[in-house]
């Protein structure tokens, strides 16, 4: 009997299309009908499973419901939950946009919430039914770590072991577990239904693939004498081609993408998993970037960590192809510009000290015995954000101060929330992390101690003993740190509210309007 393994997940809208993206038990015709029409298409077949995109087009208004149908077979709306709808992107532009970043799927029981908090991501699928409908965000973005693959949940663990006792021990190993990860994060009922009906789009972090995944050179040849880690990198890409980044693109640049047409012309497994290879092996011959227009505002979402040149001595967060792209996307013509970073382009500015200290040593600014300590450190304390690609670092703050334009710049990764405002021109980071992984005590502290300036002379003080210039401008963070599990909401263009929860009950943590 078909059936829905996956979804349905609201996946790319604008003001006349939608797609939806699911993933089924068995090979079979997926049919969606909205507003009086019906909109088909046939899965492909990957390792053994089976996932179609059905592309919802020439829309002329919201549609109010929608259902799925499998050769026939009407699998969805879900029942005992509100009809899954879709808000088509108002002509006038997004007025809401939700993200986030670090969600752990963990069980919801009494010890995982004292260890791990409220899933806030759980919470906003039961809150938003009974929400206004100024309330609900036009779109939902997920900066990175949507899935632990290097530490998962008791559940998955139990899956791993049920099928293999191979290394790697604990995490995961190959797409049948990938897939596996994704079903359990994205399958329980309020995820699901949110999931269902709140347009997304996704980027991936480290986690996705495995903590400090291309922090450096030593890093990757590292991983590369591994037995296990190859097989680990193609189906990390090859999944999160399908799960996450397919679902990022409009029907029109999916209609382009060369590797989609070979995988529906049959099992497409050893394309996606030579595509996958080769991405990770060669970054240029593949974009995770993207872009997308939303109104007034142009939303950037940019690849941090498949796209990195970990060059010693010319290290760059972006490569020349992926950096170019980046210009070209940003001297659009727009009135507002948003960067979607997984990982914070300004860190407090002592630890921004501390990253390009570190980086120069790497380098061997000290010599050999203090670059191979030095990298052993950058490993030890995840020193690998933009602070510590400072080329990269300092292109783009010239970049955006030079623009004239006001930029907001959205990232995750760091387990606590802050917004940062730049000195010079209208440039604000805002960062919301966790959904659901907090930070434990010590490290709170830890990272409290970084707001203060005796840190910011002291990484300064670091930067100047290595030969470091001054960045091209300075900045301060004029909110936070807030630890609690978040989602942020950007209410365009310029006020932004962190929300969490307590079980089911969302409610606003701190907000503030941009200066």
């Amino acid at each position: 009997m078909p059936a829905l393994v996956v979804g349905p997940m609201l996946r790319y809208v604008d003001s006349d299309s939608a797609s939806i993206w699911v993933e089924t038990a068995e090979p079979c015709t997926v049919a969606v009908e909205a507003g009086g029409r019906t909109y088909r298409s046939p899965t492909f077949t990957v390792h053994g499973h089976h996932y179609a995109i059905v592309d919802l087009v020439e829309l002329s208004q919201d549609i109010a419901s929608y259902t799925v149908e499998l050769d026939g077979e009407q699998v969805w709306p879900m029942a005992g939950r509100p009809p899954s709808r879709i808000r088509l992107l108002p002509r006038e532009g997004v007025r809401k946009l939700a993200f986030g970043s670090c969600r752990t799927s963990v069980p919801h029981d009494a010890a995982h919430v004292r260890s791990h908090g409220d899933d806030v991501l759980r919470a906003f699928g039961e809150h938003l039914p009974e929400a206004a409908e100024d309330e609900w965000p036009d779109l939902l973005l997920l900066l990175g770590d949507q899935v632990y693959a290097d530490n998962p949940s008791p559940d998955m663990l139990a899956y791993i072991r049920s099928r293999r006792d191979t290394e790697p021990q604990g995490e995961i190993a190959d797409f049948e577990e990938y897939a596996e990860l994704y079903r359990q994060a994205w399958t329980e009922t309020e995820i699901r239904w949110l999931l269902s009906t709140v347009p997304t789009a996704m980027i991936f972090d480290d986690h996705d693939l495995r903590d400090d995944w291309n922090t450096s050179q030593p890093w990757r040849e590292q991983m590369a004498r591994t037995s296990w880690w190859r097989r680990r990198v193609v189906a990390g890409l090859g999944a999160y081609w399908i799960y996450q980044h397919l679902g990022n693109l409009s029907p029109a640049e999916r209609a382009e993408d060369p590797l989609l047409r070979k995988v529906m012309e049959g099992d497409g497994g050893q394309a996606l998993d030579a595509f996958a290879d080769k991405a990770d092996a060669e970054p240029t011959s593949n974009r995770w970037s993207y872009a997308r227009d939303l109104g007034p505002a142009r939303l950037i979402v940019v690849d941090t960590r498949c796209a990195r040149q970990l060059t010693p001595g010319d290290r760059r967060m972006l490569d020349a192809d992926e950096w170019a792209w980046l210009e070209e996307q940003v001297s659009r013509p727009t009135e507002q510009l948003i960067i979607g970073s997984s990982i914070p382009f300004l860190l407090p500015e002592g630890v921004h000290g501390v990253q390009n200290w570190n980086e120069a040593l790497c380098d061997g600014k000290w010599g050999p015995v203090v670059r191979r300590w030095s990298e052993t450190f950058r490993q030890a304390i995840d020193l690998e954000h933009w602070a510590a690609f400072r080329r990269s670092f300092e292109d783009l703050a010239r970049l955006l101060i030079g623009l004239g334009k006001p930029v907001l710049i959205l990232s995750g990764d760091v387990h606590y929330s802050y917004l940062a405002q730049a000195d010079r021109g209208p440039v604000f980071q805002i960062v919301c992390s966790p959904i659901r992984n907090p930070l434990s005590r010590m490290l709170r502290w830890a990272n409290v101690f970084t707001q203060f300036s005796i840190a910011t002379l002291v990484g300064g003080l670091l930067a100047r003993s290595a030969g470091i210039p001054r960045p091209p401008f300075r900045w301060r963070i004029t909110k936070g740190p807030l630890f609690q599990n978040a989602l942020a909401v950007l209410t365009l263009p310029d006020e932004v509210t962190w929300y969490g929860s307590t079980g089911e009950v969302v409610k606003p943590i701190d907000s503030v309007r941009l200066r």
